[in-house]
């Protein structure tokens, strides 16, 4: 059961008309994945300039930063507020959860580096392993040393903040998690996506000419043939964001 508790999606990506009619935009594939019984889920549309007030935060058990395409390095106006935003949360002591953007900008929030991935975009299926320390972390959710997970980023974090903690990597990312204290946790992958939302950014990067066609057709003839962990990575995020580790 959810207790009562509140959470807020910090949405940080534009829906694309897909998202939309298929899931209700990224913040129902967030809830799909998140929400529990007998808890509120709020959605705060932050890459528009819509926030809480500093007065609303102190409602809140918890908020999850999304994905963009936006750079985490960038200095655009709502991306200097949600820093600030972040900041406030850490003062609080609030429980955030960042997913690939979202984890990028928690990392520069808190005091780390982040820019451009030196190996260039990573797209696909990818396998993480947990560092030692993450095992212990999540050693009452009973999931495995490695996962499998959805990627796709150009930009990853370059230093980590003062006092946080790699605590996983893959042979392409050097901190595909880390965390800081027990309340703030960034995850480069997307444990919340299904292969039809790659296939179709897949194609927006195709149509957008950041990718190759035939890079873009290599991609999507690769999918399919393993699954990402999706029910290891629900359990290990709301355990998380959720305080049962």
């Amino acid at each position: 059961m959810g207790g009562g508790k509140r959470f807020a999606v910090l949405l940080c990506a534009e829906d694309s008309d897909y998202v939309k009619k298929r899931y209700g935009g990224y913040y129902g594939v967030f809830v799909d994945m998140l929400a529990e019984e007998g808890e509120t889920w709020d959605v705060f549309r932050v890459a528009s300039g819509e926030f809480p007030d500093y007065e609303q935060i102190g409602r809140f058990d918890g908020f999850v930063i999304t994905g963009s395409c936006n750079d985490a390095h960038g200095n655009g106006d709502w991306i200097c507020k949600l820093i600030s935003l972040l900041k406030k949360l850490d003062s609080l002591n609030k429980k955030v959860l960042g997913i690939c953007f979202g984890h990028q900008i928690l990392c520069r929030a808190l005091g780390g580096k982040t820019g451009r991935a030196i190996s260039g975009w990573d797209i696909g299926l990818r396998t993480i392993h947990l560092s030692p320390s993450a095992s212990k972390l999540f050693s009452s959710l009973e999931i495995p040393t490695t996962l499998s997970i959805i990627e796709c980023h150009r930009d990853e974090v370059h230093e980590l903040p003062p006092r946080a903690e790699v605590i996983a990597w893959s042979e392409r990312t050097g901190v595909e998690m880390f965390r800081y204290g027990e309340h703030m946790m960034g995850i480069q992958g997307h444990p919340e996506y299904v292969e039809d939302i790659l296939i179709h950014l897949i194609d927006r990067l195709r149509q957008r000419n950041f990718i190759a066609d035939s890079d873009a057709d290599e991609l999507k003839a690769k999918l399919g043939k393993v699954e990402p962990d999706k029910e290891a990575w629900k359990k290990l995020c709301t355990g998380f964001l959720k305080g049962r580790l």
